[in-house]
């Protein structure tokens, strides 16, 4: 039995209900917040995990990308808010909130201030929340967030989603599925299959499997819940492909300049396909 860790997002419950009920493949599996994951990774805690590619970069030599499982897209990316009817600014906030240091929003928020600004960290859900207790603060959110914020008395300062794209012409990588590079090359790309099988059944959403995600996800409201998966669960999600690759790759190149992740001697393959 392989353990399988990801986070209770609905894109990513989305992604696995299938495999975890499969009686055929038994798989053990373990929800954390992203960051958490992060971390966990670090460690090599488990052997096939969810995290954020900026965290990714960090311990590539220890891990490969699958193709089936990312969130990466256009029009998805981190949102910096504040305040409605608020002028703070990153010239004159009180402080920066981000989901998480080693997050993809932390290191997109780094490429576009340029590495000039402090922020700290919080989970993803207790941004807003943060925010709408203090004056003269900013927040980076993500995931079903971004649905919900301006209802909530916040605005938006820019979307580093849309940043990156109008300036790289890449769509932004946000969080991948990795397999520990000591798994044997069989077995990886077994259960890259029985990921993309489960994937497939996904979209017939059964009642059974929507009872789950809900369970599983901060926000609680169908609707929120099915624009976060119709968002995040694209067809690079299917399959990174070149484009993906591509993107992963640039992105990887802007945070080894920006200083983000040490450079490495060597970058090993980042792809199963490629290895």
């Amino acid at each position: 039995m392989i353990s399988l860790a990801y986070s209770p997002c609905p894109n990513d419950t989305f992604l696995f209900y299938h495999l975890i009920r499969n009686p055929n493949y038994p798989v053990k599996e373990e929800l954390y917040d992203v960051e958490n994951l992060n971390e966990f990774a670090k460690e090599s805690k488990f052997p096939v995990t969810k995290l954020s590619f900026a965290a990714y970069f960090q311990i590539m030599d220890r891990y490969i990308l699958l193709e089936t499982g990312s969130a990466l897209g256009r029009g998805c990316g981190p949102i910096l808010v504040r305040k409605k009817n608020s002028n703070t600014s990153l010239a004159n906030y009180k402080q920066l909130y981000i989901p998480g240091q080693m997050t993809t929003a932390n290191l997109l928020l780094s490429l576009y201030t340029n590495g000039t600004h402090k922020p700290t960290a919080l989970r993803y859900d207790q941004i807003i929340p943060k925010l709408l207790l203090e004056d003269d603060s900013l927040g980076v959110i993500i995931h079903e967030e971004r649905f919900t914020y301006e209802e909530r008395r916040l605005e938006k300062v820019v979307d580093l989603g849309e940043w990156w794209e109008s300036s790289t012409g890449y769509p932004i990588p946000l969080g991948a599925i990795a397999i520990r590079r000591d798994i044997p090359r069989e077995e990886a790309l077994q259960f890259q299959m029985e990921l993309q099988r489960s994937l497939e059944k996904a979209y017939l959403e059964p009642k059974e499997m929507m009872d789950y995600i809900k369970e599983n996800s901060q926000n609680k409201d169908e609707v929120v819940i099915r624009s976060h998966i119709n968002l995040y669960v694209n067809g690079f999600t299917k399959k990174l492909g070149e484009e993906g690759h591509n993107a992963v790759s640039y992105l990887l190149r802007r945070a080894i300049d920006a200083g983000f992740v040490p450079k490495p001697t060597a970058i090993p393959p980042l792809f199963l396909g490629e290895s």
